[in-house]
């Protein structure tokens, strides 16, 4: 297995469905290779649904979809037991059992009802009634998230935000990639993208993420680096050690579809405003922002 030669297979079939967003794409195909999941951010209608949608195809994976919604129940999402005629109780799964999940609008969901993923994004697993029931694998979560100004939205937890190894943050297109899309549009609204690679082959690439080299001076960046989150003066609440492991396991995930068998700093600087973005809370910053800060503390860090 050539996992550079996978990615770029990835890349280029994802491409013909969706015009530019290749970091957008490398990021969810990197939390994907580290068996971690992502939150994707963005005002509504800049594709995260679609790029979601069209990976799952790519990649051959089993696709289930949940829309968050004000009324939406814990049971929507993990399923729920019942009687039969014959008072047998028997187990209607929920869209959870799935290889990629798409929770569309999560923080338009209550967060009653969101706290029924912990278990999952963490365990991989859930419980229903008495049962502890284990989801298939792969498992990955791919979450999006509209900006909390738009109506209808509500603030997600960090005890559920932190369970996401990456947030993405899904832009507006550039004028040069919205042309594009819209001669995509043109030629075949509906165009189909093929698969070119299975679900064992992901998890192949996940198995060969731990044979992936850091070394003591990448490990000890990182760990100044979430440090630093910690004591900075515009930072309210730093990054917990979840943000190392994010760090470390993603690292090695863009090493390996990049045909490199060890991390490098580079990597790291690229993966900041991902793994970091969703895990600290900044004060008031005169509009520099979460991104701001994060580039800041990137840019003092030995």
């Amino acid at each position: 297995m050539d996992a550079k030669e996978v990615y770029e297979n990835v890349r280029s079939e994802v491409g013909k469905k969706i015009a530019g967003k290749e970091d957008v794409i490398k990021l969810m195909f990197i939390a994907m290779v580290a068996n971690g999941h992502a939150l994707l951010e963005g005002v509504p209608g800049v594709a995260k649904t679609t790029m979601a949608k069209t990976l799952a195809e790519v990649v051959s994976a089993e696709f289930n979809r949940i829309q968050g919604m004000p009324d939406l129940e814990i049971r929507d999402i993990i399923g729920y037991t019942y009687l039969d005629d014959k008072s047998n109780i028997v187990l209607k799964k929920g869209p959870i059992f799935t290889n990629i999940l798409l929770v569309d609008e999560l923080n338009r969901a209550p967060p009653k009802t969101t706290t029924a993923l912990l278990e999952a994004l963490e365990e991989k697993q859930v419980t229903i009634g008495d049962q502890t029931i284990s989801l298939p694998k792969p498992f990955i979560a791919l979450a999006t998230q509209n900006p909390l100004n738009i109506e209808g939205t509500t603030s997600l937890p960090k005890v559920l935000t932190d369970r996401f190894l990456l947030r993405i943050a899904v832009s507006y297109p550039t004028m040069e990639e919205e042309q594009a899309m819209l001669r995509i549009k043109e030629k075949d609204e509906n165009i189909k993208v093929n698969s070119v690679v299975d679900t064992s082959t992901i998890m192949e690439m996940q198995r060969a993420v731990d044979g992936v080299k850091i070394s003591d001076d990448i490990l000890a960046y990182i760990t100044r680096l979430v440090d630093a989150t910690r004591t900075d003066i515009h930072v309210v609440m730093g990054g917990s050690p979840r943000a190392e492991i994010a760090f470390m396991k993603c690292g090695k995930a863009k090493a390996l579809i990049e045909g490199r068998g060890e991390v490098v700093i580079d990597d790291i600087k690229y993966l900041a405003r991902a793994v970091l973005s969703h895990r600290i809370v900044v004060r008031a910053t005169g509009g520099v922002g979460v991104n701001g800060v994060i580039d800041g503390i990137v840019a003092s860090v030995r």
